[in-house]
């Protein structure tokens, strides 16, 4: 159940294969309430769709052949565009098919994360942080006059943080990296993990592209910065294997 002690609903969702937090700072109306219940229940039927796990979803059925993409929902064929434009975005460093099967993951999650945000903002809640596995959707403040503040962990220094993110305003965060999962991300020219980052931080203004963006900046290794660099409206900060790092000209006006 939501807590409501706070400003607003807190809420912890089990879903998607991983851990989803609301966390509301403005006053908990009927609408909000009713919002974040359809939020919870959007996130639900994402992981029914898209999860590669669930050999009954549409996403599994369709890489297997077992249906059509007209046989499926209207979301997947969104997700596919948008991933389809990330690729040709990413020059390639991005792919719905990076072992060889149907995999949109790396857009899903901040694709979901995002949706369920404008959800609670529809209501009425304008200040709100939506965390999807460590992925985040900031809006508004985290109370009046005081931004929000997200802590990035260091990679090879457990305990310890490797930037504190500021976001006054609306912001998207989202991390790729191997010190949870391992190298889980593949180049997807070579079909091997990519391993030129221990973690990879991108800062935009909306958690889809934000979370897409960063799985082939990671993915694309030594001529990440440029690429960054030339994204408009995105920044990075890289953290090497050996614990050297290197930050986007514009990070600074986000990260400490």
């Amino acid at each position: 159940m939501p807590d409501t002690t706070a400003r607003g609903p807190r809420h912890v969702e089990h879903v998607m294969g991983t851990v989803f937090t609301f966390d509301i700072r403005d006053r908990p109306t009927a609408a909000v309430h009713r919002a974040l219940a359809e939020a919870v229940a959007h996130l639900h039927r994402v992981d029914a769709v898209f999860s590669t796990y669930r050999p009954d979803s549409h996403i599994s059925r369709l890489g297997s052949g077992g249906i059509r993409l007209a046989d499926c929902p209207p979301e997947v064929h969104e997700v596919l565009s948008l991933c389809e434009r990330v690729t040709h975005d990413s020059d390639g460093w991005f792919s719905v098919v990076p072992a060889g099967t149907l995999d949109p993951s790396g857009l899903v999650k901040g694709w979901a994360t995002e949706a369920a945000s404008r959800l609670l903002h529809e209501a009425g809640a304008h200040h709100t942080c939506v965390n999807g596995g460590g992925d985040l959707q900031l809006r508004g403040q985290a109370a009046p006059g005081i931004p929000w503040r997200i802590g990035i962990a260091h990679p090879l220094r457990p305990g310890e943080l490797a930037t504190v993110v500021t976001a006054d305003g609306d912001l998207a965060v989202a991390t790729s990296g191997t010190a949870e999962r391992g190298s889980h991300i593949l180049d997807p020219h070579s079909g091997t993990p990519a391993s030129a980052f221990a973690s990879l931080t991108l800062v935009g203004p909306r958690l889809t592209l934000t979370d897409a963006y960063a799985t082939a900046v990671f993915a694309r290794g030594d001529s990440a910065h440029d690429w960054v660099e030339k994204l408009h409206g995105y920044e990075a900060l890289a953290i090497l294997p050996d614990g050297q790092e290197w930050r986007t000209s514009g990070f600074s006006r986000y990260g400490s």
